[in-house]
């Protein structure tokens, strides 16, 4: 562990020996959340995605990381997030609207946001769990374990680093039906940064049924040791990444157009979708019992 791993509060972390670390745990069957990838450059293509995203009215948000370009300033950071998703942020501070009632967005830190020193405008704009850079969080079926997959983490982000530790110790005590790791760098990709090969953690094989990460800005699903494997950087950044060529894993690749996963889960299944800003479902898979259809989510017409 490094100094700030050690010292958090002098190295201006905000961490668990200051105040108790917030949870959260909403309770029931059914939940559908929608998930965003490097989309905090405020113009058209983030408030199409942000269009997209609220007409599904889902419960919550999570972020695949880069939600702040292009160097996570304070002075950026509200126009960038709070002008699009202020109703689901709360405490919601800034100046764009009324904020929700309870926190409903979650975001995983990326490395745009990382560019100001300790990532202190992230920590300071938003109220999440735990130490707020890597967290869990609980809502109806679904346990979900945020991950600080930048280099700049101060506890780590290799396989046995006191950050990956956790996430195979929480994700082993966990008795929900569904655990879902998301961060910003992606373990696999074939998009223009590639693999992450510090991020190549076992997650399957510590319980996770699904992956999603970012920093590629395109769309891709890889099967890998029985696990999806998501990319999903199409959040609202104007430039789309050239693909590489397809790893052996890669089933779906997309870059045409921005767009957002919706998850809907129930106890027996959880579905994924990535669809398009133009309304169109590029990619569907079903862990479980298949949900049913729902006649006011997306479009099912092919790719």
């Amino acid at each position: 562990m490094g100094l700030c791993g050690a010292l958090a509060v002098a190295c201006g972390f905000n961490t668990s020996a200051v105040e108790p670390p917030l949870s959260v745990h909403q309770p029931g069957d059914h939940v559908r959340f929608a998930v965003i990838g490097d989309y905090g450059q405020a113009g058209p293509d983030e408030a199409a995605v942000a269009e997209l995203v609220h007409g599904w009215k889902p419960d919550f948000v999570i972020t695949l990381g880069d939600n702040n370009y292009p160097n996570g300033r304070a002075t950026t950071i509200d126009e960038n997030v709070g002008q699009y998703y202020h109703d689901f942020i709360a405490p919601y501070r800034g100046g764009y609207g009324e904020g929700s009632d309870i926190n409903r967005f979650f975001p995983a830190l990326g490395n745009h946001d990382w560019r100001t020193p300790n990532a202190r405008p992230f920590l300071e704009y938003f109220s999440l769990p735990g130490n707020e850079r890597y967290y869990e969080l609980r809502w109806g079926p679904v346990h979900l374990f945020a991950i600080d997959s930048d280099r700049h983490e101060p506890d780590g982000r290799t396989a046995d680093s006191e950050q990956a530790r956790w996430l195979a110790e929480r994700m082993s005590a966990s008795t929900l039906p569904w655990q879902l790791v998301y961060m910003h760098h992606a373990p696999l990709s074939s998009g223009d940064h590639g693999s992450s090969p510090p991020l190549m953690w076992p997650y399957g094989r510590w319980g996770a049924d699904a992956v999603f990460a970012g920093h590629d800005h395109h769309y891709e699903r890889l099967e890998h040791e029985g696990v999806p494997y998501f990319v999903n950087g199409l959040g609202g950044n104007p430039h789309r990444y050239d693909l590489s060529e397809p790893l052996p894993d890669s089933v779906v690749r997309y870059r045409e157009e921005h767009g957002a996963m919706l998850v809907e889960a129930t106890r027996n299944g959880i579905e994924f979708q990535f669809v398009t800003v133009g309304g169109r479902q590029i990619d569907h898979r079903v862990l479980g019992q298949p949900l049913e259809q729902d006649t006011q989510a997306v479009s099912d017409s092919p790719s």
